[in-house]
């Protein structure tokens, strides 16, 4: 079994930017690598951060991560605030799959990235490889688990499943196209329908029971589509009162969070250290305790359905 770190007090190293040559994109790959200063056989994680983001935001999760002894990696996306690119930019329609490329890019070069903390390659197990997304950072990593976009002629598109990829976290995924969007989304968001018939790697839904979307005419069980149609999303962690940033994932103390809660917060990142260390073959205990914990609660935080 490996020495995996163990939250809490557990020691994180980091560094950024790690930067990645990829002279189609327009601007080189920026990436931040965090992990535990101790422990072998350390598993990689993959984080696609949502809209307007960057590889530093979403620290309550990936400190809890890399406590436990994950390899968290994070690239900045085109769409991110921090490079300023406006729809005039011709590269701006093409940013969603531009998106699968970076995460692409990362993994083809794990072993320059995990180079930047002296002494990480030795204790890395680059066969155990997981993605997690949020909200568009969700669409991303998606297609790499499986799942495809349905193209204009009604039939799914390229399927870009990574057999490196061994298992998923999508928090806050959005759900099915056609009448389940509003006419804004079907006319601006192409990328906004999915096709889930092949996501059969291993993967945790995180959903917010308060989660309206704007861009859907449906009601927050549009983020659970990928749940109930996907073969390979095994587990549903439904959060009681989270909206879109599931009670603040995505910053401590983040001013654009309207449903701010530690608790939700806390949820979701021990749910899904759990299960990605279940599904990863490093171990059932996490993931029996948080379901046991979870299921008898006295006031439950959210709910967790496996099927």
């Amino acid at each position: 079994m490996p020495a995996l770190a163990t939250a809490p007090g557990s020691r994180i190293l980091a560094a950024k930017p790690v930067t990645l040559s990829a002279p189609n994109r327009g601007d080189d790959l920026a990436v931040r690598i965090s992990a535990p200063a101790t422990g072998t056989d350390l598993p990689l994680l993959v984080l696609a951060h949502g809209f307007s983001l960057a590889m530093d935001s979403y620290d309550p999760l990936v400190d809890h991560w890399a406590a436990n002894g994950f390899i968290v990696i994070q690239p900045t996306f085109l769409d991110s605030a921090a490079l300023g690119l406006t729809p005039a930019d011709p590269r701006y329609a093409s940013i969603w799959s531009t998106r699968v490329d970076d995460v692409e890019l990362v993994i083809d070069h794990l072993d320059e990235v995990v180079a930047a903390i002296p002494g990480l390659p030795e204790r890395v197990d680059r066969d155990r490889l997981a993605v997690a997304g949020h909200s568009w950072g969700s669409q991303t990593v998606g297609m790499l688990l499986g799942a495809r976009v349905v193209g204009a002629d009604g039939r799914p598109g390229e399927d870009r499943t990574d057999p490196r990829v061994k298992a998923g976290v999508l928090l806050a995924a959005t759900g099915l196209g056609g009448e389940a969007l509003t006419p804004f989304a079907r006319e601006n968001f192409s990328f906004m329908s999915p096709d889930f018939d092949r996501l059969n790697t291993p993967t945790l839904v995180v959903a917010g029971d308060h989660d309206q979307s704007l861009l859907s005419t449906r009601g927050p069980d549009w983020f659970t589509d990928v749940y109930a149609l996907s073969p390979g999303a095994r587990s549903l962690l439904t959060v009681f009162g989270g909206e879109h940033t599931l009670g603040g994932v995505h910053g401590y103390n983040a001013t654009n969070t309207t449903d701010e809660s530690p608790e939700r917060v806390d949820l979701v990142r021990r749910v899904s250290a759990a299960f990605l260390l279940k599904a990863l073959g490093l171990g059932d205990d996490a993931w029996d305790r948080i379901t046991e914990e979870v299921s008898s609660a006295p006031e439950p935080v959210g709910r967790i359905d496996s099927k």
